[in-house]
């Protein structure tokens, strides 16, 4: 009689240690889930890499505006296929590469040769969440 007693404790023990996991487990999905994509507002975003840009590149006046209208739309058109990275990475690969080029293209023929270099030269070595510029280049 013992025995089945001690054994009804430990499932019963292991019942309730589940239980409180699994609440943990939803709660921290649902805080996930409530976590905004960086690319929730694009033009924000646009406007903090063109606060960076602007004086890293001393874009004049006429480039600015030009400049935070193309990466508004590369941004709004990231956030588009944002999905496929988890679902394809080889089609959000491709897809991400041809809107990069676009974009650079664009940005070439607007910027002067030396911006373009030093804009070049700001692509951060990682893609790195807290460097706002890393949604150009990744």
């Amino acid at each position: 009689m013992k025995r089945i007693i001690v054994a009804f404790s430990c499932v019963c023990l292991l019942g309730i240690g589940s239980a409180q996991a699994q609440s943990i487990l939803d709660q921290a999905k649902k805080t996930a889930g409530s976590v905004q994509s960086p690319l929730s507002n694009p033009g924000g975003v646009a406007g903090s890499i063109l606060s960076k840009l602007a004086p890293a590149l001393s874009l004049t006046g006429a480039q600015q505006p030009k400049v935070q209208d193309l990466v508004t739309g590369f941004l709004k058109k990231k956030a588009a296929i944002l999905p496929l990275q988890q679902s394809n990475p080889s089609g959000y690969t491709s897809q991400f590469g041809g809107l990069k080029n676009g974009l650079f293209s664009k940005l070439k023929t607007l910027l002067t040769l030396s911006q373009y270099t030093k804009l070049l030269g700001l692509k951060p070595k990682t893609n790195d969440a807290s460097n706002v510029l890393s949604q150009l280049f990744y």
